[in-house]
């Protein structure tokens, strides 16, 4: 073994953003090993500091917060960034100098990159295609010289994680001793952590499931009963397996935690920002007021954006998608869209299993 071993207990767990869920899992990850937290803002590193708190969670002592991306790279051996998809590519570009071959990333990011053409934007263009559309372990290896690279996908509330509430996760990677390392480094009484070598299947599914939990919000803020949700998320879930497919996932992944269970559990929850911005359109109210008055991005209205044009280019049936689409960026009201939805003619009930 060398000094760069995975095993070497001496290493810090880098983790690379302060937010909600970044927070949690550096308190996961201090029950095991020492942390070293990066956050933007220099004000967040010294709150941390003097306060020993972050976002409402008491912050375990085995966490150091830092502002110096060269430090995590430096000391961190094994790097989770969980930062918005807006801003991972630029993350990316900033830490990649101070990366090497042996570094581990395993990235908790739900949400996707896209490569404009020159003069586009996403307002602008009407299709996309699969390799205008990145998924944050891409952008990783675009962006930097690592190759062992995963992505940590499923049911994973925050504030449900930081209660101890029980709980799972999926570690997705091309390489089993990444899922090792997730595993060893998270599991606990109450987290359970499973594993899934379709990295691309496993983060496909905890995007698309952003857009469902929006209409499944939607139509709790209009009153729908839970038979209507559970048409809704039955549907959804179909739509996302078709989608997921064209853009190059598998089935499986669509089932398994990082997909359906993910999609339950986002699709019932209060605690969810996409499900907040549904529920709270219903309600009347602005878009950009909703996302103005949030604390953290939620990613499901940029995907639905992405998701809607990359429908359109792979002729793909995507129903609710498109619904939302017409809400969020142009002007159908939410009570027309869930109407539409609920009388969208279809002859089959399931049928992707059979092809």
């Amino acid at each position: 073994m060398t000094s760069r071993s995975l095993s070497d207990k001496d290493k810090p767990i880098g983790v690379i953003g302060a937010g909600n869920f970044g927070s949690v899992i550096a308190n996961l990850l201090a029950l095991r090993r020492k942390v070293l937290l990066y956050a933007r803002d220099k004000n967040v590193v010294a709150h941390i500091l003097a306060k020993k708190e972050n976002r409402g969670y008491k912050m375990h002592d085995g966490i150091t917060p830092t502002h110096d991306l060269s430090m995590i790279a430096e000391q961190c051996d094994v790097i989770f960034p969980i930062v918005p998809s807006a801003h991972f590519r630029s993350m990316m570009k900033e830490l990649s100098p101070h990366l090497h071959p042996y570094h581990l990333l395993i990235h908790g990011t739900k949400g996707f990159d896209v490569i404009l053409p020159k003069g586009e934007t996403i307002e602008s263009i009407a299709e996309l295609n699969r390799s205008m559309v990145k998924t944050m372990s891409e952008v990783i290896k675009e962006e930097s010289v690592v190759a062992r690279v995963g992505c940590l996908a499923g049911p994973n509330l925050a504030r449900e994680l930081a209660e101890g509430h029980p709980a799972a996760t999926v570690i997705a990677s091309h390489f089993d001793e990444v899922i090792t390392a997730g595993k060893r480094l998270l599991r606990n009484d109450h987290f359970q952590v499973y594993g899934n070598n379709d990295l691309v299947g496993v983060e496909l599914a905890g995007v698309l499931k952003n857009v469902i939990a929006i209409a499944a919000g939607a139509l709790s803020g209009m009153g729908y009963g839970e038979n209507a949700k559970g048409l809704l998320i039955s549907r959804g879930m179909v739509e996302m397996v078709y989608l997921g497919r064209a853009l190059g996932g598998n089935t499986k992944a669509f089932l398994g935690i990082a997909g359906i269970g993910d999609l339950a559990t986002t699709c019932n929850s209060y605690l969810s920002r996409n499900f907040n911005v549904g529920y709270r359109l219903a309600q009347g109210e602005n878009l950009n007021d909703i996302t103005a008055s949030m604390d953290e991005i939620a990613e499901g209205v940029n995907t639905v954006q992405i998701a809607k044009k990359c429908a359109d280019y792979y002729k793909v049936r995507a129903p609710i998608t498109l619904a939302l689409y017409q809400v969020l960026f142009e002007d159908l009201t939410v009570k027309k869209a869930l109407e539409y939805l609920m009388r969208y003619p279809l002859n089959v009930d399931i049928d992707f299993l059979a092809e």
